[in-house]
């Protein structure tokens, strides 16, 4: 096969959503189709002592949610898939952030009882600013719910965007009786099975199967949802959502295998290929023939037995090849892989060459930091991969003396992974850990004693907010840092950070330096 053929096979999307919507139930239930599993694990099942596939750090499995991207890939009716499962909770948003700049297409799970939640619109407004085609898959149709229409209403309006469904529920909660597909035409009913795919059977819409099928009270309601449907939705058109103007929408149950197949089938056909990827210097098309690459998410110990750090490259254009050396432009030197590895989650495989739109494991001794770019020599910089300003903040004490070495090993890891940001007071030397979210906290704090073997305690400090400040007069920032001295912090790449213990604070220092810039992401 050649470069453009990969290219045209590859489908590489994120699957986000609120918390507990089903986002990590859906992923585990894409990769059964795909023949990647053949039991799926019911996620929080005590009976079955499995957790999902694609949560594999410990305090996942604890919780039952994710706090990091996982990558997963699969071939699928001879498409080769990326899936990119990302946190849902709040306080991860900045990975979900970063992936999104990874992928070519979206699918998001709504909660059909709970519709809309603050967490999908924040993602939803950032696949709008890079004007990523999204799919609506409304998961927990054999709960009771709210109406579809209404919620087909509720999600236009909320997520500024039109929408068109492609399947349709037969009835919800206890009486949910299956989908029927519009996308192609055929009605699938099903029995609830958690564990295995389950047979379906197809049968004409204005049949009388139809009636002895589902009831002839059911079969009247569908025929008519379905006539509402063509009469109020445009007919769908793939340049639409390709062009991030119409959300097709799908109802099912993953939990119990219900609408996911459609979802697929239809995903595999409509969903975009690799996309040009802008960056500084020029947009990168998939089809230049030299390989080039980014770094957006960074894993320590995906295996626990190996203190291992994986930095992964979203591939933009051109082949990767093992063991070819590549240049790694912040650097300015060249680097060669020898294990480059593809994921099944924590399962991975080291592979001998990769294409546009595949997401490879880079086996990193400290080289790269997130945003990095490798080429085959050209200087390029991708762009897109903020650091938002944290809000919340604490003190990192070390709690045993014994461990300083490895403590400080594990703060530098994590926070090269993006787990949360790193301050270094200048008044004091003290280290401030900046985080979205409270939870941040407890996951470094137990990611520190099980991966690292070392102890940390929190002291609070009353900040407001971080940002990044910088100037074009070089005495005026040098009269604003010695003024503001005990607020004074550097980040992780030595830039200056002023931190504000308030919102009154912060307005007083913007209206008394106007020639100091203010920034609240780390990317200007």
């Amino acid at each position: 096969m050649n470069v453009n053929e990969e290219i045209g096979r590859r489908r590489t999307f994120a699957i986000i959503s609120h918390p507990d919507a089903g986002k990590t139930t859906l992923t585990e239930k894409l990769l059964l189709f795909g023949g990647q599993i053949q039991v799926a694990g019911a996620v929080k099942s005590n009976k079955i002592k499995k957790t999902a596939t694609s949560d594999w750090m410990e305090i996942e499995k604890q919780r039952g949610i994710s706090v990091t991207t996982s990558v997963m890939e699969f071939d699928y009716e001879g498409y080769k898939i990326n899936i990119l499962d990302t946190p849902g909770h709040q306080d991860f948003a900045e990975d979900t952030f970063r992936t999104l700049t990874a992928v070519d297409s979206v699918i998001i799970v709504v909660d059909s009882a709970k519709g809309v939640e603050t967490q999908t619109r924040k993602l939803m407004a950032v696949c709008r600013m890079r004007n990523t085609p999204v799919i609506v898959y409304v998961n927990k149709m054999d709960r009771e719910g709210r109406d579809p229409f209404e919620l087909l209403d509720e999600l236009e309006q909320e997520l500024q965007i039109a929408v068109r469904p492609l399947s349709w529920p037969i009835d919800q909660g206890a009486r949910f009786k299956g989908v029927y597909n519009i996308f192609e035409q055929k009605l699938d009913l099903f029995t609830p099975n958690k564990q295995r795919v389950t047979e379906k059977v197809a049968i004409d819409i204005n049949s009388d199967e139809l009636d002895a099928n589902i009831g002839e009270q059911l079969a009247e309601k569908l025929r008519s949802d379905l006539e509402l449907v063509d009469g109020v939705y445009p007919e769908f058109n793939v340049e639409d959502y390709l062009n991030a103007r119409v959300a097709p929408v799908f109802f099912g149950s993953a939990l119990n295998n219900f609408g996911v197949e459609e979802l697929l089938n239809c995903f595999v056909k409509i969903a975009p290929s690799p996309r040009p990827v802008q960056a500084v210097e020029r947009v990168v098309n998939p089809e230049d023939p030299k390989f080039t690459g980014f770094i957006f998410k960074i894993t320590a110990n995906i295996d626990p037995n190996h203190r291992s750090c994986v930095a992964f490259c979203k591939i933009c254009s051109g082949k990767f090849v093992r063991n070819t050396p590549y240049r790694h432009i912040r650097l300015g030197k060249d680097l060669r892989f020898s294990s480059p590895t593809q994921f099944m989650a924590q399962r991975k495989s080291t592979i001998e060459e990769a294409y546009p739109g595949d997401i490879i494991g880079l086996p990193d001794t400290g080289n790269f930091k997130i945003g990095d770019t490798l080429t085959e020599g050209e200087n390029l910089h991708f762009k897109g991969l903020p650091s938002f300003s944290p809000e919340m903040f604490k003190y990192i004490e070390n709690a045993d003396p014994m461990k300083t070495k490895q403590l400080a090993k594990g703060i530098d890891q994590l926070m090269g992974e993006g787990v949360a940001q790193l301050f270094v007071n200048q008044h004091n030397g003290r280290k401030l850990i900046g985080t979205v979210g409270q939870l941040q906290f407890e996951v470094i704090q137990y990611r520190l004693e099980n991966e690292y073997n070392a102890k940390c305690r929190w002291e609070p400090v009353n900040l407001y907010k971080a940002c990044w400040i910088e100037s074009d007069d070089a005495a005026e920032l040098e009269n604003f840092k010695k003024r503001k001295y005990q607020y004074m912090a550097k980040d992780i790449d030595g830039r200056d950070v002023f931190l504000a213990d308030s919102n009154y604070v912060l307005q007083m220092a913007q209206n008394d330096f106007k020639s100091i810039r203010f920034h609240f992401t780390s990317e200007f």
